[in-house]
């Protein structure tokens, strides 16, 4: 199965397996993710999920080859890009968290990530742009200068800068997300569900507000990049493994 899922108590954990493409997201691992949260939001025993990639990458984002397959009714691009939860979902990083895989990471409202985790948005790189929110999540969970950095750039970022930044909210060692997740789902599980969930609403809607504006800018901006010439060049020097050759248009 491209997504597992494992319940402790009223933790679920929620762990993408296709670690032979990186977890690179599909069409198989959107319909896994879709189901895992919908289980997630809608079973009243589970308080709290965890999304992990596993032990050696969180997710290396869009599968380039095949694509993410179509957006879910109700998460949105890979079944949680624009998902509307009421219940805490932690991220559990270990390896690399790029591209799609750290739009995932924007999705989550904590982060837990072994010091060898790398977060980044190297879409610009392969002539395109974050449209899986990032363009605009990134500033909100990170100082402005540093989302440009990341945005312009494409470079990744390492765990211990990324807390010290505020965006990680706990370093382990290599190996240890998982159960230093776990550890803190447990903490957040221990508290009233609904005063969690009523927190949790309150302050994502001060952090993020209404992002219909925001989705229309980014999704008219993606369009204009895939037309252009530069976005066939990016991939296809991406997956030939050599330097692209831009020509802005």
């Amino acid at each position: 199965m491209p997504v597992e899922t494992e319940r402790l108590g009223p933790v679920l954990v929620i762990t993408i397996r296709r670690e032979h493409k990186r977890n690179a997201i599909d069409a198989s691992v959107t319909a896994g993710l879709d189901a895992a949260l919908n289980d997630l939001e809608d079973d009243p025993g589970l308080g709290c999920g965890i999304l992990s990639g596993g032990p050696k990458v969180f997710s290396a984002g869009v599968d380039l080859a095949v694509g993410p397959g179509d957006a879910t009714p109700r998460g949105g691009a890979a079944g949680i890009i624009r998902r509307h939860r009421t219940k805490p979902l932690i991220a559990a990083v270990e390896g690399h968290a790029v591209g799609g895989g750290m739009e995932m990471v924007l999705c989550c409202d904590l982060v837990v990530a072994a010091s060898t985790a790398m977060f980044g948005l190297p879409e610009v790189k392969r002539g395109l742009m974050p449209d899986f929110g990032g363009a605009f999540r990134a500033a909100r969970m990170l100082p402005a200068n540093v989302a440009r950095e990341m945005l312009l750039t494409g470079d990744s970022m390492p765990a211990e800068r990324a807390e010290r930044l505020g965006f990680v909210n706990l370093v382990t060692e290599p190996g240890g997300a998982l159960a230093a997740a776990t550890e803190l789902a447990g903490r957040v599980t221990r508290n009233a569900p609904l005063a969690v969930r009523e927190a949790l609403a309150i302050v994502n809607a001060e952090i993020s507000g209404n992002e219909e504006p925001s989705w229309e800018r980014s999704d008219a901006a993606h369009a204009r990049l895939v037309a252009s010439e530069d976005v066939r060049e990016g991939i296809e020097a991406f997956l030939a493994r050599r330097a692209p050759h831009w020509q802005g248009r």
